[in-house]
């Protein structure tokens, strides 16, 4: 990225006000980015709105997802359960079948495409820490060595009990599922070593039969780059996108970023804005953030609206 000067971010300091002017606020979040050496993306739920996935904030919006399970009176909590998979896998498999076509059918937006401009516009590279499971950053060509599923991932499948701890490929398994009732029909997936019912392998609620072992791997990766950028003293922004606070693995681990000596974040969220000291609050929605951002930097004007 193109070095820029550090006029106003020097006088400006910690930028915590509720509500700041939003032109403002990407002016700020370009120069951050423009001036870092290596970026990592954070990103949360909020960001997948933009491309139409549903947004799951509070019983009331998960239940106008899924007006079934709202007529059930099942909330979110207890359908992403492992203890689901054991009462009434059909139920389960329901919920999780559904959710794998619809990744599969949805494209990130473009936003996803920009993000990943900036990262490999950036001298040091940089890296996606995300607890979404939809794999929609490798779908926009992330690599998948520079991905962290903090939650694991739809996109692979596990075995149930679990027999043992191998994780393998969701490639080719299709769930039918009633759309009037939201159950799976037919068929469930199967773990091959014990053809006992397979599950994706995310971390659910109270879920102490996840296999952690692609996340831990993904999770080393990301040490061991961060490692590198401590030797090489880069700077690093630390772009934080749609992360809410109800589960706040992201924002916990933006703000534990954010405090490396040289680093910024830039949380961009339209509702839950607060900020730590130092960093840069823009209080929109991820997309139309993105667009501004990404017009700043490549010396654009701002675009309408």
């Amino acid at each position: 990225m193109n070095e820029q000067g550090n006029s106003t971010l020097s006088a400006l300091g910690a930028i915590t006000m509720a509500g700041p002017d939003l032109e403002r606020s990407f002016d700020l979040a370009a120069e951050a980015i423009s001036r870092a050496s290596a970026v990592v993306i954070t990103a949360g739920a909020g960001i997948g709105v933009d491309s139409g996935l549903p947004d799951f904030r509070g019983t009331a919006g998960f239940w106008r997802a899924y007006p079934p399970f709202a007529h059930l009176g099942l909330r979110f909590e207890e359908l992403a359960n492992p203890a689901l998979f054991a009462r009434d896998p059909f139920l389960a498999w329901g919920f999780y079948g559904h959710r794998l076509d619809l990744y599969r059918r949805v494209r990130p937006h473009r936003g996803y495409e920009i993000l990943r401009r900036w990262v490999d516009g950036a001298r040091a590279g940089g890296f996606v820490f995300t607890s979404n499971v939809d794999g929609h950053f490798q779908a926009a060509g992330f690599s998948e060595e520079r991905v962290v599923e903090c939650h694991g991932s739809i996109l692979h499948l596990q075995c149930t009990r679990p027999c043992h701890r191998e994780i393998w490929s969701a490639d080719g398994t299709e769930v039918s599922v009633d759309e009037r009732t939201l159950r799976a029909t037919g068929t469930l997936p199967e773990c091959p070593a014990c053809d006992t019912v397979a599950r994706p392998n995310v971390l659910m609620f109270g879920d102490w039969l996840w296999v952690p072992g692609r996340t831990a791997e993904q999770e080393a990766r990301f040490r061991n780059w961060l490692d590198e950028l401590d030797a090489a003293e880069d700077g690093l922004a630390v772009i934080e996108l749609g992360a809410g606070t109800s589960v706040p693995t992201v924002r916990l681990t933006s703000e534990h970023l954010a405090r490396r000596p040289g680093a910024r974040l830039v949380r961009i969220n339209p509702r839950e804005t607060d900020v730590p000291p130092g960093a840069i609050a823009v209080p929109t929605g991820a997309l139309r953030a993105i667009e501004e951002i990404d017009a700043r930097l490549r010396g654009e004007a701002p675009p309408c609206g």
